[in-house]
């Protein structure tokens, strides 16, 4: 017997269900649960035949989504989202203006090389902006504490995330935490996080299409009931849904490429902002120094 759920009455309590259920979901369904949550405000004015382009998946797909959250049909869900942007005329803005720019740039097929600078720097800007938007100040702060609480903190991140677990990992060092680097050496990962603890914490870095191993160290870290920081793309991510707290970051795509300025910015938020409300750590880092 499948269970009853409510059909949501808020964009928010639609985005909480849509997280919640997002693994019961199909494949196909499951592609249109990441555009609602990455693009709402699309989703809310958009023709089911853009939507439908833009999220790789059929209108009677979108149709069946949105019965499967209890509406009557896929008009009366974008209703939903509509009406929440009332109080959001500066992220609909934001959003059109990501979208603007990543047609003018994927249209713009020059070689030169300060042209392509500006339109990094550009790109970047907006990514920047939108950090403001997806970390709330009390997502940082829950953040910090975590850091702040842990015996070791186990520093985590593959691929395109491996610059910013990188600078987490020494970042945290040189500020006095105990910090574990899981750099994955010689395929070594699995063997490295297995003398993490309850008391210990995972902070973890990926981004779609979300590294396998990164994954696999939260699977191993909830397993052991090890507090999970995630720093991710979506809140469906595999490691947002593990996580005991989630930092999200949308970077901006330049012609194909994502740049990783927000994520850089939002780590050194994290980093320092532990050094300045933990100085006692700091403090301790600087004496080791000045004595070696």
């Amino acid at each position: 017997m499948k269970q009853a759920h409510a059909t949501p009455r808020t964009a928010e309590e639609l985005r909480q269900a849509i997280v919640d259920r997002h693994d019961s979901l199909s494949k196909r369904l499951q592609l249109i649960a990441r555009y609602a949550i990455d693009h709402p405000h699309e989703l809310a004015l958009q023709t089911l035949a853009v939507i439908a382009k833009r999220s790789g998946a059929q209108p009677s797909a979108i149709v069946r989504f949105a019965k499967t959250f209890g509406f009557s049909g896929a008009s009366e869900m974008q209703r939903l989202f509509r009406d929440s942007l009332l109080s959001s005329n500066a992220t609909l803005g934001y959003n059109e203006r990501v979208r603007t720019f990543i047609t003018q740039t994927n249209g713009n097929r020059t070689r030169d090389a300060f042209a392509l600078l500006s339109e990094f720097v550009e790109g970047s800007s907006l990514a920047l902006q939108s950090l403001q938007q997806t970390v709330k100040p009390q997502d940082l702060e829950r953040a910090i504490e975590l850091v702040a609480g842990a015996q070791t903190v186990f520093v985590a991140g593959f691929r395109r995330s491996f610059p910013v677990s990188s600078y987490l990992a020494y970042s945290l060092q040189q500020g006095g935490k105990r910090t574990i680097f899981l750099d994955g050496v010689a395929g070594l990962s699995a063997h490295q996080i297995k003398s993490i603890h309850p008391d210990d914490l995972l902070l973890t870095v990926s981004y779609h299409p979300y590294a396998p191993e990164t994954t696999q160290l939260a699977q191993a870290a909830a397993a052991a009931n090890t507090p999970i920081l995630a720093i991710s793309d979506s809140p469906v991510s595999p490691i947002a849904k593990l996580s005991a707290q989630l930092l999200l970051v949308q970077e901006v795509d330049v012609r194909s490429f994502r740049s990783l300025s927000a994520s850089l910015c939002l780590a050194q938020a994290l980093a320092i902002g532990f050094v300045f409300q933990h100085p006692q750590g700091a403090a301790v880092a600087k004496g080791k120094r000045s004595r070696s």
